[in-house]
């Protein structure tokens, strides 16, 4: 019940946090950046990708014998089909990108504000940096691609896609945001250890963050607030431990 109550507890000082003048537009251009530059991206590359796909499956022995003997209109579909998939498959790399912005640009210049009102007694210990915010952001986007990459067959089968994107999603939260919300106030031991210590309940978080992606227009502030989640959550519990360890706040 406690770790229920510490997630409700933090879901709600981010949504609080995300209402405050200045703090949701510098959270949510990441994710409208993101979406105008793999929209420009897919407008190009789609229609190609869809046609080599649909070669692909015209090479397959019963596949394509198929397609000879149905007509045209089962090639159209499929055609039509793939094109969807495809547009579909655009929205986990449209939230990974808005993270990398977010975890990069948009969180640091947030977090003083956020820490200036609701943590002002929390020492900064400053055990990461904004080059190691980057590495650790570029490096679980391209882990993140290449897994993205490797299940896109796994798209064609029904309801598959929703699930990869909210999984693929929840990893890349967990992955940027731990270090992001951490990384002026905990020591580099803290920053190692403390999401260690409450892994299940940022899991959690994540892929709460991962699911509610997938529900339109909603998608455009998920990002931005589960931002927020993980700043409110870390740096609640960074104040706890070090109390609870008699250590100066």
């Amino acid at each position: 019940m406690q770790a229920l109550a510490d997630i409700l507890t933090a879901s709600g000082r981010a949504l609080r946090s995300l209402l405050q003048p200045g703090v949701v537009w510098h959270l949510v251009w990441p994710v409208l950046l993101a979406a105008v530059v793999w929209i420009v991206v897919g407008s190009f590359c789609i229609g190609p990708l869809a046609d080599w796909s649909l070669g692909a499956l015209h090479g397959l022995p019963r596949i394509g014998a198929w397609f000879g003997e149905a007509g045209q209109w089962p090639h159209l579909a499929a055609s039509g089909l793939l094109e969807v998939l495809l547009w579909l498959a655009l929205l986990p790399l449209i939230v990974a990108t808005a993270l990398v912005f977010i975890a990069t640009f948009g969180l640091p210049l947030m977090l003083d504000r956020v820490a200036a009102r609701d943590y002002a007694a929390l020492q900064r210990r400053c055990g990461g940096s904004q080059w190691g915010s980057l590495r650790t952001a570029l490096g679980a986007f391209a882990i993140f691609l290449i897994v993205f990459v490797l299940s896109l067959p796994l798209w064609l089968i029904p309801g598959a896609g929703g699930v990869i994107s909210a999984l693929l999603s929840a990893w890349m939260n967990k992955r940027c945001l731990c270090y992001d919300a951490l990384m002026n106030h905990a020591d580099a031991l803290e920053l190692v250890q403390l999401p260690r210590q409450h892994a299940w309940r940022l899991r959690f978080l994540a892929l709460l963050g991962g699911v509610l992606t997938l529900v339109p227009l909603l998608n455009l502030i998920i990002p931005a607030w589960i931002s927020l989640c993980f700043v409110h959550y870390l740096l609640n519990a960074l104040r706890e431990q070090r109390g609870a360890l008699g250590l100066p706040a």
